[in-house]
Formats: C-alpha cells, structure tokens, sequence
C-alpha cells in the first residue's frame, strides 16, 4: 500500500550467545601466550613467526595458531610479516618491565576446570563457608601465590588512592583484609608521618610482612592476624579500608564488618569502601556480576553488591556525607564516608 512505511524490527540471531559461549578460547589464549612468554619474546624482537617458533620452541604450525590468534584478538598487531604488542600489552604483559601484570592475568586460573562444573556448584545446597576458598587448606604457600599475583595491580590501586585521598591530616591508616599490603605501602610512602597496620588471615600477615620489609616500611607498617569479619579491630585509626574482597561477603557479614570498623574509629575519621559494584539498578556491569557468581565455586557467602547497597552500609552504621565516586573506571567504586564531623574540604 503507497504512503506506509514498515517498521522492520532488528533481526535476532545466535552471534552474541555464540561468542558467550566460547569466550573461554579468548581467555586461554591470553594465558597460553603469558606462560610460553610470547609477548616477551616479541618485544626483544623475535617479530617473524619464524623467530618466534625458535624463541618459544614451538613447531612453525603451532606458532602460526598462536600469532593468528593473538592478532585476532587485537593482543599483537601484524605489520607484513612482522608482529608488535598492542599498547597494553606492551605496557603491562612483558616481564621485567615495571607493572608487569602477568600473574594477575592467570589469577583465576586455578578455577578453570570448576567453572566447568558450575552447575552442579549452583546445584548445592549445604551450608556456606564465611571465608570461602580461605577456609580450608589456605596456608603460607598459598598466600605467596595468591598475594604474588594481586601485588602488582593492587599497588597500582594503592597509588591511585593515595593520589584521589587526602591523607596529610591523617595518622594512622588500617587495612582490612589488606593482603599484601600494596595499599598501606602506597599510602605511606606518599605520606612520610603515616603509619599503618594490615589485618588479614595469619598465612597472609607472614606474606605481607615480607613485601613491607621489601619496601623498607616495617617500622611504619604492621600486619596484624586476625578475621576481621568477627575479630575485634584496632582502635588507634582514623583512615579505614576495605578494598577489592566486597564480592566474597554475604551483606549481613559486609554490613557487620562496616559497623565494627565505625566503633573503632577514631572520631572525625573515614572509611572507605572499594569493590566491585552493581549499579544502582543492578543490571551490571558483568564483571562485579562474576566476580559474585565465582563465590558459588567456593561455596562462600559471598554475592554481587550493587552501589545503592553500598552506600546503605555505611549509612546504617553511622557514617556521614556518604559518597560514591569511580574509583578505577569500569572495575572499581569507592564509597566513602565520614564518623562525625569531616575534617577536611571536599576530595579533588
């Protein structure tokens, strides 16, 4: 019929569900490059797929799979027959270079076969455990893996909220569940009067004390032992973190843990509160979503918080002039707030 338009509604088909569905090829082959050292190898100029076969002493197939499939995936860029590191690759995934963030990338490799078996994880229905993947089993070997790959992205971490926070009115500064202590490192060393104490599961404290001495801070740091979801906490701070183990807690535990450390604040301090979040209507982004989902593995209590929720801790505990702010955009929320009255001007 002349003069009518139709509205032709988008097509649906299975290319989104189909790259979902293989998206671990993606991951494996990120991996499978940072252990056979390929990004390496490229930035001291093994740049052919035959230089390459040599350095990683693959056969000529096998290196042909490899590149293609890291040039696909935009980690190395083809120029003719030569390769080259995309930017973040070559800023971050060559050894030996400051920041190299390898270990962090292989991180959850440990879980690669569970995630294979999720279902039948989602399937059970004992009771949780309060630390998880902690619980059982975690001694000091453990932690050094754990805390040797998280060091170098949680400094980073640590540097940027020493630039974001203001901490030159602050004394005293504790950590919970610090880990390496990457964040109280960061803090003091852009802080001189700072001093600071990480309290985290006693195979950890024995870690952390041993990246603390390596930055020459252990008269101005502490790592205490200790659970800091029921333990009590020091009461000698005026600064309080807990950073990047939000997913592992259920919210009453989260909400527990947010007003134990407002008692034991001292008055006019802060705390602040950095994790993966939801959005206020929780629908995403995916990456605090998994981070949730993971705890499932581990059978902890753990869950996706969203900001909303995060915001409401702090407020039900007692602390003032809550704020949200993006922390690391795209992967990190820090919310924080205050025990009385501020004591300082608004954050930059």
């Amino acid at each position: 019929m002349r003069g009518c338009s139709r509205v032709t509604e988008p097509r649906v088909d299975t290319v989104r569900l189909q790259h979902l569905a293989r998206a671990y090829r993606e991951a494996a082959t990120l991996m499978a490059a940072i252990e056979l050292g390929l990004f390496t190898r490229v930035s001291a100029g093994n740049d052919t797929e035959r230089a390459l076969a040599s350095a990683l002493g693959l056969t000529p197939t096998n290196t042909e799979r490899l590149v293609s499939a890291c040039v696909g995936l935009g980690l190395l860029e083809r120029r003719g027959e030569r390769v080259g590191n995309a930017p973040d690759v070559e800023r971050y995934l060559v050894e030996g270079r400051p920041g190299y963030a390898g270990a962090w990338m292989l991180f959850t490799k440990p879980d690669w076969h569970e995630w294979g078996r999720l279902a039948e994880h989602l399937r059970r229905t004992g009771p949780p455990v309060v630390l998880g993947k902690y619980a059982e089993g975690f001694g000091v070997a453990e932690a050094r893996t754990y805390h040797e790959a998280t060091y170098a992205i949680g400094l980073g971490a640590g540097r940027r909220f020493a630039r974001h926070v203001p901490l030159a009115h602050r004394r005293r500064l504790l950590d919970l569940g610090g880990g390496s202590g990457a964040y109280c490192i960061a803090a003091c060393q852009a802080n001189p009067h700072l001093t600071a104490v990480v309290l985290d599961l006693p195979p950890v404290v024995e870690v952390a004390r041993e990246f603390i001495a390596s930055h020459g801070l252990a008269a101005r740091i502490t790592a205490q032992a200790g659970d800091f979801t029921r333990d009590p906490l020091p009461r000698d701070a005026d600064v309080v973190i807990m950073a990047s183990n939000l997913p592992q807690y259920s919210r009453e535990i989260i909400q527990g843990v947010v007003g134990r450390a407002f008692e034991a604040l001292l008055p006019g301090g802060e705390m602040h509160v950095i994790g993966e979040m939801l959005d206020a209507e929780r629908r995403g982004p995916a990456d605090p979503a998994l981070w949730g989902l993971a705890e499932a593995i581990h059978g902890s209590t753990g869950i996706a918080h969203s900001v909303t929720e995060c915001v409401d801790y702090l407020e039900r505990a007692g602390f003032r002039d809550v704020v949200a702010r993006e922390f690391v955009p795209g992967v990190l929320v820090r919310v924080t707030g205050a025990k009385g009255a501020p004591q300082k001007g608004p954050e930059p």
